[in-house]
């Protein structure tokens, strides 16, 4: 047991889990737009172990393919991979495993939902990370593609098909990542010059980042709005939601007029919450 304990404590940090649980938090919102009261448990476990599998082994993977980026960068360096705690072949295996795990449960629970699922890792593994990243600060598009992928997924599982509802949501979380991603590749623009990743910042500027939020968070907003309308969300949570919409509008124009630090990384926090809180409404 003590050697099952450590084992996990060490994979665990390669599944980076806030960043697995947000994403999954989007897949199971997708489903309960679609299915709420959620009629079935065993549904909406299978959908949250199968998404939570995919989503953590496609993660394992990035990091095991970007560990020599990790290794030198101030904020990654510490990571199990990076550090040597893990070796390449074991994440290599474990990454592997669970995403063949998690994409082959999918697609025994819904052949559609499946190939979702597994869209949502291709993007991300072998368009993001193995082509990409490395080459262009455009990656982040093909890897807010990936990001998308868990909420149209669970949407699909729950209406049995692909519809309009699904494309806006997977849409908003595609522009919600530029507000989550460039903020951060801001506040560590010099990390990312040590690893050479092309970033926004670093080919195009801090400026033209910053408008870039702003633009992506507009239409971020806008995007999830309308789909909970179109859901049929009782009006006192569509309030809500443009309450909350108008604080992300806020603090990405004052990222353009009055950057600071403290607006960047303020502008960063407030995202990963407004997506959060958009899928509890959407849910609830």
């Amino acid at each position: 047991m003590k050697v099952f304990l450590a084992k996990f404590r060490l994979y665990w940090p390669l599944t980076k889990s806030l960043q697995t649980g947000l994403l999954l938090s989007t897949g199971l919102a997708g489903f309960m737009s679609a299915r709420c009261p959620v009629m079935h448990w065993y549904d909406f476990f299978g959908l949250a172990l199968s998404l939570f599998m995919a989503i953590a082994g496609s993660t394992i993977l990035n990091m095991w393919y970007d560990r020599d980026l990790d290794a030198v960068m101030n904020r990654t360096h510490h990571r199990p991979l990076a550090d040597g705690r893990v070796t390449p072949i074991e994440a290599l295996r474990f990454g592997l495993i669970v995403s063949v795990l998690g994409v082959g449960m999918a697609v025994a629970m819904s052949p559609l939902y499946g190939l979702a699922v597994f869209a949502g890792l291709f993007f991300d593994v072998v368009v993001y990370t193995l082509w990409l990243k490395r080459r262009t600060c455009w990656s982040i598009v093909w890897g807010g593609i990936s990001g998308g992928m868990p909420i149209l997924a669970g949407r699909v599982f729950g209406t049995g098909h692909i519809d309009g509802i699904g494309i806006l949501l997977a849409l908003a979380v595609l522009f919600w990542i530029p507000t989550h991603i460039l903020t951060f590749s801001m506040r560590y623009h010099e990390d990312y010059q040590a690893a050479k990743i092309p970033t926004f910042p670093s080919v195009y500027g801090f400026p033209f980042t910053r408008l870039t939020i702003a633009v992506s968070s507009v239409i971020a907003a806008l995007s999830i709005s309308t789909a909970g309308i179109l859901i049929g969300m009782q009006w006192g949570f569509v309030r809500l939601l443009a309450v909350l919409s108008l604080g992300l509008f806020l603090l990405a124009v004052a990222s353009v007029f009055h950057p600071t630090e403290r607006v960047n990384f303020g502008l960063f926090k407030y995202a990963s919450l407004y997506m959060l809180a958009s899928m509890i409404l959407l849910s609830v």
